[in-house]
């Protein structure tokens, strides 16, 4: 059950690090076109916007499921295996917590700017709910990974004083 989830917070992963580098692709465009052409574009800055919203959301879980996150721990890797397990596990349901909350008002505003049409107000006019539904996709993704990592938190299956990979 949760090697499915892996692979799809994987894959979601590399498709992030190919929007990475697309973004790196559209800069060097949009630098050459600008200072050497003197022929700025109008779509590299908002499509680049775009995809780096996409591209964070979705490394994520990708992110998680590395153990790769942002994390102070000077006193949980001083301490024992079962408060390493228990803070470990208090983690995971304070993001799975946040992940709900994010993806039920995100889900919200994403339906709401496609009942009212709202868009961008750059000269693209990109309809909003393209760069909001990255919200709840990438903290629905998330929250799949959390609890995927709580089980094996409390089944005892992982080390989270290491990646896991």
């Amino acid at each position: 059950m949760l090697a499915p989830i892996d692979k799809i917070s994987d894959a979601a992963g590399r498709l992030a690090g190919w929007m990475f580098f697309v973004i790196g692709i559209f800069i060097v465009y949009e630098v050459v076109a600008r200072y050497v052409f003197l022929s700025p574009t109008v779509w590299s800055e908002e499509l680049s916007r775009f995809l780096q919203i996409w591209a964070t959301y979705l490394a994520a879980a990708h992110v998680l499921r590395r153990r790769q996150l942002i994390a102070i721990d000077i006193i949980v890797r001083a301490s024992g295996p079962r408060l390493r397990r228990w803070c470990e596990s208090l983690a995971l349901l304070v993001i799975i917590i946040f992940c709900l909350v994010a993806v039920y008002f995100g889900a919200g505003i994403a339906i709401d700017s496609i009942r009212i049409g709202r868009a961008s107000s750059s000269m693209l006019a990109v309809p909003s709910w393209l760069t909001e539904l990255a919200i709840p996709i990438g903290f629905g993704l998330l929250l799949l990974q959390a609890v995927t990592e709580l089980i094996r938190t409390l089944g005892g299956s992982t080390d989270i004083s290491a990646s896991h990979h």
